[in-house]
């Protein structure tokens, strides 16, 4: 716990006060390894020597967000907010009942976390966070395989382009046919590309 958090968190105005302590149990609770910091004048949670979450109070709302939210899968819809008038990438939060329900909020906390354990990084522009064509032979392969396709599906861009990079860049057929080979046995037990790398 940062003092300077708990005096931002005084400093706010009342609604926000319990805006900003929900979302700090929250992250607490479910990341116990954070670690608390103030930067840009806002409080910022980091894990792994990295930014996770943050939050900030403005006079009539507060806004949050996962640092890598451009490339963290939504199957609520909660990142997809169509305001464009609150920093971060829940939209404008005036009430605790704005947030959402906790079990949602550690899942994405959760797929945060697994991101940033991985290196994975935010993309620059909405072009670099685009996933390429997905080469014949692993389209193929994912036909035959059920389980391999819906695992590939539910990864976020990220996981998927690291994939099919892969793939795409081998030169020679047979080193082709191995990677495919290889993708489809990790994705049938649910691993990234990178996996080896994840603690």
């Amino acid at each position: 716990m940062d003092e300077r958090i708990d005096i931002y968190i005084s400093n706010a105005a009342p609604f926000a006060q319990d805006i900003l302590a929900r979302l700090r149990t929250l992250v607490h609770k479910y990341c116990p390894e954070v670690k608390e910091n103030i930067k840009w004048g806002c409080p910022h949670f980091e894990y792994g020597g990295k930014i996770l979450f943050s939050m900030a109070a403005f006079q009539q709302h507060c806004a949050c967000g996962f640092r890598l939210a451009g490339v963290m899968s939504d199957p609520d819809g909660i990142l997809q907010s169509e305001d464009k008038t609150a920093m971060g990438n829940l939209g404008r939060i005036t009430s605790v009942k704005d947030l959402p329900p906790e079990r949602i909020f550690a899942k994405y906390l959760k797929e945060a976390m697994q991101l940033t354990e991985m290196g994975v990084l935010q993309p620059r522009s909405a072009k670099e966070a685009q996933v390429p064509d997905i080469p014949a032979e692993l389209a193929a392969a994912l036909k035959k395989n059920r389980k391999a396709m819906t695992v590939f599906e539910k990864f976020p861009s990220s996981h998927r382009k690291e994939y099919i990079e892969w793939i795409a860049e081998a030169k020679r057929p047979e080193t082709r046919q191995k990677r495919v080979a290889t993708t489809i046995e990790w994705l049938e037990e649910g691993k990234p590309r990178n996996w080896k790398y994840a603690r």
